[in-house]
């Protein structure tokens, strides 16, 4: 009996939500106004680069324009070159690892494993030119890419495989003549496109949020607030707020909802308590991948077969590859609903050459931190990718294998379809060892969602979570949650606690009529 008191007492508690919710906020409506009038205006460019002498010549070589930019942007190449975007890597102190220097210069992940022997093709995201080639430097002020960020025309893009070089049909003098403060365009042709096309890695992140509706997105809707990245990733020096988790350890630099929607952004304060202990990404983005499909799967044990001794490729009917010979076989998901984890914000990261203690189980490529008990952790929405991924069985660490070159005949895999010579090569060129044997093991990889996030009209209900039957926080085992969990103890209390209530309403209504009784016969 006991339990069904508690059910009706929540489901009371849950009605009076639910009506809260219903009734229009009319403080939320004057706060999306104010943000409309913020972001959806469009800014003014403080200058005209048409006009500027500098720029009005024809330049044969990006790194030329770079020089013109930094003749008046004097000291913005310094900001630059002290950057993520062009490091790859930073000092950081990891748990159980002490302080490492880590960043995507250095990490493995589950997708194209590393940047090392591969920078031809992956540097394409770098924010400079070259990357990889022997004469490139890190302190050479004419390699920054200014463009990359600041190109306002449309026209700019890198070129396929040229070491972060732009693709030789860009007009160079038309689009260092339209720069000016980066736009969702500039931010997305790298973001969107990580780990080999659209949505493969983030889930949350992809070519739709260019122009997006509200449903897609509600920050981002072009028919609505209409912001742009730079709006919340805000910069200071060129250094950008905002940290992601497959690439970073430690809580800094975070960017938090609550910076701009505050720490009690709703109406009803049993909202405003699931806070403490709940992201608000975790009731605002109630699925991802809700345009294009994301990559969840990624099997690199079936790479390198050909048919007729040529690679080739399988698609889906969405035209997604589910197979190619370059890189073997995946599995893809849309309008995925996330798995929940907590999180604190710290991290640990697989770092290269680090021995695998337990090959019996999925290789973290990162681990999020965090636990009930933990003060600064809460509950997150995350993507998991799956992968199995090339392994020296004999030295027990991931290998990190040579995929790219310009040629047949150097041990790239994407060229020579060899595991064998492109571990060999991939390895010595890393600078591990290698034991001359390539397995295969199972490897996980956590990214915490953050975009897409829905309108609150679909954000997730109450009883999505709190319920016993396929509860979104299933998983989530090291805390009670009233409606998914059963506990005895819990549930005799809440009975005796209602059954003294109403035994206390009874005495005490009693002891009135008694009393009332007393004073009129007295009367």
């Amino acid at each position: 009996m006991g339990k069904y008191f508690l059910i009706l007492a929540f489901l009371g508690i849950e009605l009076a939500v639910v009506l809260n919710v219903l009734v229009p906020n009319q403080d939320n409506a004057k706060d999306l106004d104010l943000l409309k009038a913020k972001y959806s205006k469009e800014e003014k460019q403080p200058a005209d680069h048409s006009k500027f002498a500098a720029l009005n010549k024809h330049f044969d070589r990006p790194e030329d324009v770079t020089l013109a930019c930094i003749s008046c942007h004097n000291e913005r190449d310094k900001q630059i070159m002290a950057t993520n975007h062009w490091t790859w890597e930073k000092t950081e102190y990891m748990k159980g690892k002490g302080i490492v220097n880590f960043g995507k210069i250095n990490a493995i992940n589950n997708f194209c494993v590393s940047i090392k022997g591969n920078e031809g093709s992956c540097v394409k995201c770098h924010a400079g030119f070259g990357l990889g080639k022997p004469e490139f430097s890190l302190n050479d002020s004419a390699k920054v890419d200014c463009l990359i960020c600041h190109d306002n025309s449309e026209t700019y893009m890198k070129g396929q495989d040229m070491n972060g070089f732009p693709d030789p049909t860009v007009d160079l003098t038309k689009v260092a003549q339209n720069v000016g403060k980066p736009e969702r365009s500039n931010c997305g042709v790298c973001h969107f496109y990580g780990g080999g096309g659209n949505n493969v890695k983030h889930g949350d992140l992809e070519e739709a949020l260019f122009e997006p509706n509200k449903e897609l997105d509600v920050h981002m809707a072009v028919d609505q607030v209409n912001m742009q990245c730079v709006d919340c990733h805000k910069t200071i020096d060129h250094k950008i707020k905002g940290n992601l988790y497959s690439v970073s350890s430690m809580d800094l630099n975070r960017l938090t909802c609550d910076e701009c929607h505050s720490a009690t952004p709703h109406k009803e304060d049993i909202l405003n308590e699931h806070t403490l202990k709940v992201a608000c990404q975790t009731c605002h983005i109630p699925t991802y991948a809700k345009a294009n499909a994301t990559k969840l799967e990624w099997d690199w044990s079936t790479a390198g077969r050909l048919r007729n001794g040529e690679p080739y490729e399988i698609d889906d009917k969405d035209g997604n590859h589910t197979y190619l010979s370059i890189k073997g076989s995946f599995k893809w998901g849309k309008n995925l609903q996330p798995d929940y984890a907590w999180f604190n914000g710290t991290a640990n990261h697989y770092l290269m050459g680090e021995v695998v203690k337990d090959t019996t189980q999925p290789v973290q490529i990162n681990t999020l931190y965090g636990s009930y008990s933990d003060v600064n952790s809460k509950i997150t929405p995350i993507k998991i990718h799956k992968g199995n991924q090339p392994y020296d069985p004999i030295n027990r660490i991931l290998i990190t294998p040579k995929l790219y070159a310009d040629k047949k005949g150097e041990g790239a895999l994407w060229m020579d379809f060899d595991w064998q010579k492109s571990a060999e090569v991939g390895m010595k060129e890393t600078g591990l060892p290698y034991s001359g044997k390539v397995g295969f093991i199972k490897t996980e990889a956590y990214c915490p969602l953050n975009h897409m996030v829905a309108p609150k009209e679909k954000s997730v209900s109450c009883t999505e979570c709190h319920t016993n039957s396929n509860s979104r926080l299933a998983n989530l085992k090291d805390f009670y949650m009233p409606a998914r969990d059963r506990s005895p103890f819990i549930e005799d209390f809440g009975l005796a606690f209602i059954a003294l209530a109403f035994g206390g309403s009874l005495v005490h209504g009693g002891a009135r009529i008694i009393s009332k009784s007393k004073t009129n016969k007295k009367g």
